[in-house]
């Protein structure tokens, strides 16, 4: 991809949770770390921090909260929508995609580099806008993983349980995680993102007037 433009770049980085076990050179993660660190945060603050996580350990014990917010959570709501579904290509496509997540699900310790993009949130915690300061580190860090070949998604479903993974984290009371991009080489393919047609999320001055 070292071709590629940006605009190739975004619209070709889809979710990727198939990835193999395969080592990923750290110089490769420094490019993704880097690209994090450029973005924006509020007020220029820069309170965030990148934990990158290669310990086996850690990766397990974190793993089984994983597995139990999709038992808990996650698999039903998946399995609620695909019940109300006819059968036809929408729901083929719903049905690979929780076949995908439910991969990641099992195989997520295995995954074999996770950034952990964390914010300073201070004894106050996290507040509604706090996700605007972190957000925008991990939209790059998936842009440049992209760029390098190397697949990735933005999970936050460790956060349902985020004080537990926290403190496998090691993670201080006044810092908390945001979410896990789990960061390896993909299985499968990388190609154009599905999207609805954009006049139907998009509104002129009031919401619901059409803008197209």
């Amino acid at each position: 991809m070292a071709d590629a433009s940006l605009s190739d770049i975004i619209f070709t980085t889809r979710a990727m949770r198939r990835l193999k076990p395969d080592p990923v050179p750290d110089a490769l993660i420094e490019q993704i770390l880097r690209a994090g660190q450029a973005a924006p945060s509020g007020g220029n603050a820069q309170n965030w921090g990148f934990l990158v996580v290669k310990d086996p350990d850690v990766k397990r014990q974190v793993q089984v909260y994983y597995q139990r917010a999709y038992d808990e959570g996650v698999g039903k709501h998946y399995a609620e929508r695909l019940a109300s579904m006819s059968a036809g290509e929408a729901r083929d496509k719903l049905e690979r995609q929780v076949a995908a997540v439910h991969h990641l699900t099992l195989h997520f310790h295995e995954v074999p580099v996770w950034i952990v993009p964390c914010l300073d949130v201070g004894a106050r915690g996290p507040l509604g806008m706090s996700g605007a300061s972190v957000y925008p580190a991990v939209q790059n860090m998936l842009l440049m993983a992209r760029s390098l070949g190397l697949g990735s998604t933005l999970t936050c479903r460790h956060m349902m349980f985020g004080k537990e993974c926290d403190a496998i984290f090691g993670l201080p009371e006044t810092v908390a995680s945001f979410a896990i991009l789990p960061v390896g080489w993909p299985e499968g393919k990388f190609g154009p993102v599905s999207r609805g047609p954009l006049s139907q999320v998009v509104y002129r001055d009031r919401w619901g007037q059409p803008y197209f």
